[in-house]
């Protein structure tokens, strides 16, 4: 459990520059324009700050996997990132981004095996292109996503234990989205996330999934993976009650927009190999707007 008043910052870090850090960071999360940054406007100033702090690093590790010019060298590059991960732990920050990691433990007491996470869940997507079992998937999952969500409880406190597995839930249900939205761009890029025992349940095939075929057994096997993540979706709901009343407002936009999508494809009738399935940013602003709104509503007792 983790208490809702926050740590205090290492007096060995200079302010100016956690201030720089900090900004940098939020440049790194404009300028990514994701499904997240209306989420991260409802929080707090400075657990906004923690979770731009904790999206920069995220979007480091990403991009040295999914950026084409950069994929030869991506061990290495992951592997100095983990050694950064350390000397910022330590006390011994290397610039912006790493600045603020080290302000955000040492303000919020994440874990550090959580960062480490995402970097493994990176790895395996240099190593993995194909996932045989759904439990092969969501140990997956469970890194690069729920790692996630375990850092953002930890930035916005909760009261109970029971929100640890709530949020890996919710990050399990939200990669699922990612996956089932991104089916045609992670087949061009070689990689098929959905798990092989799936498609011969429903005979569909890789090669299908390559030619962008949208057929029956195509359409069951996508019914059966939204219905599978809307599982997900209903017990990571649980986690909001447990948390900080005055931060929930965040992890429940990006739960809303992503169980939105999971709506949309299936509006879409599960073609999402023809389509972008996505909302628009007016109505991700929207529903922040509202969920933050709603926050800030004192409790009638």
């Amino acid at each position: 459990m983790t208490a809702i008043s926050q740590k205090q910052p290492h007096p060995a870090l200079d302010e100016n520059a956690v201030e720089v850090a900090y900004d940098a960071c939020a440049a790194i999360t404009r300028a990514a324009s994701t499904n997240f940054y209306y989420a991260f406007l409802t929080l707090p100033v400075e657990k906004r700050r923690a979770i731009y702090a904790a999206y920069a690093f995220c979007r480091l590790c990403d991009d040295i996997v999914d950026e084409p010019e950069r994929r030869k060298q991506a061990n290495e590059e992951l592997e100095l990132v983990r050694r950064q991960l350390e000397t910022s732990y330590s006390g011994e920050p290397s610039g912006p981004i790493w600045t603020a990691v080290a302000d955000t433990q040492r303000r919020f007491g994440i874990p550090q095996h959580y960062f480490a996470d995402v970097i493994d869940g990176c790895e395996m997507d240099i190593t993995t292109a194909r996932y045989r079992t759904f439990e092969d998937l969501v140990a997956y999952c469970k890194r690069v996503a729920s790692a996630v969500g375990l850092i953002c409880i930890e930035v916005c406190g909760y009261s109970d234990d029971d929100a640890v597995g709530y949020a890996v839930d919710m990050g399990i249900a939200m990669q699922m989205t990612n996956i089932l939205r991104d089916l045609s761009e992670d087949a061009e890029n070689g990689r098929v996330y959905l798990p092989q025992e799936d498609l011969e349940r429903f005979g569909y095939t890789d090669a299908e999934l390559m030619n962008g075929v949208v057929n029956d057994n195509f359409k069951a096997l996508m019914k059966f993976e939204v219905d599978r993540a809307r599982q997900y979706y209903e017990s990571g709901e649980r986690l909001f009650p447990l948390l900080d009343r005055r931060s929930r407002a965040c992890p429940q936009a990006m739960f809303s927009v992503y169980r939105s999508l999971l709506d949309r494809i299936e509006a879409a009738d599960y073609d999402v190999l023809n389509q972008r399935v996505s909302l628009s940013g007016v109505a991700k602003l929207t529903l922040a707007l509202k969920l933050w709104l709603r926050s800030r509503i004192p409790v009638l007792r």
